[in-house]
């Protein structure tokens, strides 16, 4: 998998298409990410324009060294904390519940229960620290690696390992507490 190189490199030669299609291949994970940081959907959206937006305006900067994905994370994110950095002055940001798509396939039975358990998951995941919660997001929800989520958080890999380390005994110890789950 040559993780979006071969689209961005296409871009770069002009195929507008190309722009277009890393578009639609980053932008739900890159808007879900970035709610995760700022706690607001809207934002995240707004965020996202701006990270593709300076990718079509900078169209150079990025130089292959790591994966788009993890280019275009890392510029969200620090989009992101420039965002709650601005907003503190004003009051603090709160997390907002995530949304969960309803598939057509599934029982209503099948579907309360899924969104149940996503929703206690969810709640589990919000007692976490901000650090302990990005690094679970990028590991196991937007699949990444350990080395590119030591970069997007600008962290070492064993910060990242421990992090995650810390993170799954935490959430132990609160399901266990509150039966959540």
């Amino acid at each position: 998998m040559n993780n979006g190189e071969s689209s961005y490199r296409r871009f770069l030669d002009g195929d507008e298409a190309a722009f277009e299609e890393i578009v639609r291949t980053y932008r739900e994970g890159l808007i879900f990410f970035t709610q995760r940081i700022v706690g607001d959907e809207m934002t995240a959206e707004d965020i996202a324009i701006d990270v593709f937006a300076d990718v079509l305006m900078h169209r150079y900067r990025y130089h292959f060294k790591v994966s788009l994905k993890t280019y275009l994370y890392t510029l969200a994110r620090s989009r992101a904390i420039d965002h709650i950095r601005r907003k503190k002055r004003f009051g603090t940001v709160s997390l907002s519940d995530a949304e969960y798509e309803i598939s057509d396939t599934d029982s209503p039975e099948d579907t309360v229960f899924s969104d149940e358990q996503k929703e206690r998951v969810h709640l589990a995941l919000r007692q976490l620290p901000e650090d302990m919660r990005l690094a679970v997001h990028l590991i196991y929800f937007e699949e990444l690696s350990y080395e590119e989520t030591a970069k997007i958080m600008k962290k070492t890999k064993k910060q990242v390992d421990n992090l995650l380390y810390r993170a799954k005994n935490l959430l132990r110890s609160i399901i266990g507490k509150e039966g959540i789950l």
